[in-house]
């Protein structure tokens, strides 16, 4: 059933698709996944599991793609999982790998982020349609313009937010966007924003919350001589900053650097921990579980 090295060179490039599920650990699991894949005349590429011994849950990812090169036939897919599913009571998500998932990002006047993010995609790491830029300042517009993203100026009051809440999701949805990312997007997104888009929105701070919060944390990082930053990637819920984690970064320093160069490793760790997270989310590698998440990178 697994394909071989050059196998899955060959079929990971073509028309493939992924499964992702998760449910209480049982036997037979795998053998019903593989079983319907073997009858759909499909190969597995990828295949990546994990049953937690603390909650008795399993998880699991499966890349395929068909012998014969042609593309698999999701929708019949769906149709026979279906049963399976509901006999393990799985929640379980079966996607095209092949569709560029529509990407918005949202920035305020730090660049760093937006800029990796761009930069990455331009150059095909990322392999999403970055749909637009929103933000509430109109200084990061001829950034967005240099790779061809339509920027959106919204601007954001405690008077406007809830119209410019509105906007926001009008874009969202004239874009058909399957993700927002928060690129040090330095406004707070309200509860019924944040439910609208659940599972939708990906931020990125500074690891050092909760000990150095407000205006100049990698500052008071210096005047308490830390001896790591870095940066965490999480999805965006009502609880300020305390939604589940996708990805950290975590960048040594010591005595010898000053509050800016702080700064300058901290916006390195920022992009790197976000750029996964994007990715990772867009290929379908990550599972939700109450307060966690489960990663196959």
């Amino acid at each position: 059933m697994a394909a071989s090295a050059a196998d899955a060179a060959v079929t990971a490039h073509g028309p493939h698709g992924v499964l992702m599920l998760s449910c209480p650990d049982a036997p037979g699991i795998v053998h019903a996944v593989t079983g319907i894949l073997l009858r759909h005349g499909c190969t597995i590429v990828q295949s990546q599991q994990f049953g937690s011994s603390t909650t008795g849950i399993f998880y699991m990812r499966v890349e395929f793609a068909r012998v014969d090169g042609e593309a698999p036939d999701l929708d019949a897919l769906r149709r026979e999982i279906a049963g399976p599913a509901a006999r393990f009571a799985m929640t379980w998500e079966l996607t095209d790998a092949t569709r560029r998932p529509r990407v918005v990002i949202m920035v305020s006047r730090f660049a760093h982020c937006l800029n990796d993010l761009l930069f990455r995609n331009s150059v095909g790491e990322l392999g999403v349609d970055v749909v637009a830029v929103v933000s509430n300042h109109p200084d990061l517009g001829r950034l967005a313009d240099g790779y061809g993203v339509p920027f959106h100026h919204v601007p954001v009051t405690a008077a406007t937010k809830p119209d410019a809440e509105a906007a926001l999701l009008d874009i969202v949805g004239a874009q058909r966007a399957d993700l927002v990312v928060l690129a040090r997007y330095m406004q707070i997104l309200s509860p019924g924003l944040c439910a609208a888009l659940a599972g939708r929105v990906i931020n990125i701070h500074h690891s050092m919350l909760p000990s150095f919060t407000g205006a100049r944390p990698y500052h008071q990082a210096h005047a308490r001589g830390v001896k790591f930053i870095g940066a965490t990637a999480h999805y965006v819920t009502a609880d300020l900053d305390e939604g589940p984690i996708i990805e950290q970064e975590l960048i040594r320093v010591d005595h010898s650097l000053s509050p800016d160069e702080l700064a300058a490793r901290g916006r390195e760790a920022e992009c790197r921990a976000l750029a996964r997270a994007v990715r990772w989310h867009c290929e379908n590698r990550v599972a939700v579980t109450g307060h966690r998440t489960v990663v196959f990178g």
